[in-house]
């Protein structure tokens, strides 16, 4: 192994910039050449590739997005843009690649892997829809964005005594819900997994008023949808003032946090590791707060995990 190259694919996520500064700054410590591709797989088969060094990615742990960009690109979907794009890495001499994105990113690295190219998947993806780890980067950033927009949300809603449904990202998958729902002290947590009913939500409402509350936040995961409709409803049965927000893509957005960070520093710096020691076809992870590594078909096999227990003590605490 001399040279290894590193792209972000997918939908940028925060903690990006930290992976690929730990990727470039540890392969260069053990002494490999380090190229950057830019804008994914779109930009490999373009051939838009350059050397990193040390100050390629200095000052850039603290910025969100990707220093590299990010595209889609249906040629890579196709069995002869993977050739080429194999091709291009060859010509290039580059002996292993790390690929930072989700699932549709590692299924071009895994597609890459079956022409000879040695690859290694880092997820990066605010959605945590990845099975195999606990978390994906980006995604604790996310979370605290959310948290922030409740915060704000919850004085207005406070203020009008009304109902806020706020609608968050994460694909299929309801953590970002889940999780923002829990640290912002939502009523209700509307996600995938679990699904819901309009009658008990409205039931809630009301019971909650009897009791004297002043409004109500309902969080609910994109992959239900619907915030207008659900707080059309609400309004409409319970006759108390009901505003949806998207917050879009404002949640891919900011500065990682601390744990982001230190999770793409982490994860970045194995992933040279195994490359290195020869492994290929690979992905990486935390599980248990311990960095795991595994075959990247195994990984994508994996059914999809959901977290009953903090579901349930979301809404022990919710009245």
């Amino acid at each position: 192994m001399k040279k290894i190259a590193v792209l972000t694919s997918g939908g940028d996520a925060p903690g990006m910039n930290a992976a690929i500064r730990a990727v470039v700054r540890t392969g260069l410590d053990k002494g490999l050449t380090v190229m950057g591709i830019q804008r994914g797989f779109s930009g490999l088969i373009n051939g838009e590739i350059f050397q990193m060094e040390r100050r390629s990615v200095s000052d850039i742990i603290q910025r969100g997005g990707t220093i590299l960009r990010t595209a889609r690109s249906d040629e890579f979907r196709t069995e002869a843009g993977q050739k080429k794009a194999a091709t291009i890495l060859n010509t290039f001499g580059i002996d292993g690649l790390v690929v930072i994105g989700g699932d549709g990113s590692f299924h071009g690295a895994q597609a890459l892997s079956k022409y000879g190219i040695k690859t290694i998947g880092i997820p990066g993806t605010i959605d945590n829809d990845l099975a195999y780890t606990d978390f994906t980067i980006g995604f604790d950033t996310s979370v605290n964005t959310v948290l922030d927009a409740i915060n704000k949300l919850r004085d207005t809603s406070t203020s009008h005594e009304r109902v806020s449904v706020i609608e968050v990202m994460g694909r299929n998958c309801g953590d970002i819900a889940l999780y923002s729902g829990l640290a912002g002290g939502a009523e209700s947590v509307i996600i995938p997994e679990k699904g819901y009913n309009s009658n008990e939500l409205c039931k809630m409402i009301l019971e909650g008023k009897l009791r004297g509350k002043m409004h109500n936040l309902i969080i609910v995961a994109e992959g239900v949808g619907g915030a207008n409709e659900i707080a059309q409803k609400i309004e409409e049965v319970t006759g108390i003032g009901a505003r949806a927000t998207v917050l879009g893509h404002i949640q891919r957005g900011g500065s990682p946090t601390a744990n982001d960070r230190i999770l793409a520093s982490r994860l970045g710096y194995r992933a040279v590791e195994l490359l290195i020691e020869g492994k290929s076809s690979t992905v990486v992870g935390v599980r248990g707060g311990k960095v795991i590594d595994m075959d990247i078909n195994e990984a994508l096999a994996m059914e999809a995990k959901f977290d009953e227990e903090l579901y349930l003590i979301g809404e022990a605490l919710s009245y």
